[in-house]
């Protein structure tokens, strides 16, 4: 922000201005983050998978499915092994009677972005 001088009758329009400016500024902050973090979950996913043959763990994948000027959605998902995200995350089971123990690491990376993504916004939004 600058340190200019100006007349009453021009107030408005420079409160519009620096508005303009930080919301420019705060949109970048968003997407940046937002990028960041769908690429955290993705590495963590990749991390913390169970690696029988490493297959899933190696299919996830991220892909921006949405983006305007002021926004980004991106997605974190595995193409070729979809049907067993949800399988080996809650567990299932058995065909023969019992219970495939679930092995949680989707939650756990998703969490662990989210609190990453809050501290990076609030990092590019504060002065100083």
């Amino acid at each position: 922000m600058s340190n200019r001088k100006i007349q009453i009758d021009q107030l408005a329009d420079a409160v519009n201005e620096q508005m303009e400016e930080y919301s420019k500024l705060s949109a970048e902050v968003v997407k940046t983050a937002v990028t960041k973090a769908g690429n955290a979950v993705k590495r963590d996913i990749g991390a913390n998978a169970p690696k029988k043959t490493g297959r899933y763990a190696k299919s996830w994948r991220t892909k921006k499915t949405e983006e305007s000027s002021t926004e980004v959605e991106v997605t974190v998902y595995s193409p070729t092994r979809y049907m067993l995200a949800h399988l080996l995350e809650h567990g299932h089971a058995k065909r023969g009677g019992g219970r495939v123990r679930a092995i949680p690491h989707i939650a756990p990376a998703e969490e662990a972005a989210e609190e990453e993504f809050l501290k990076d916004i609030e990092r590019g939004l504060t002065c100083g």
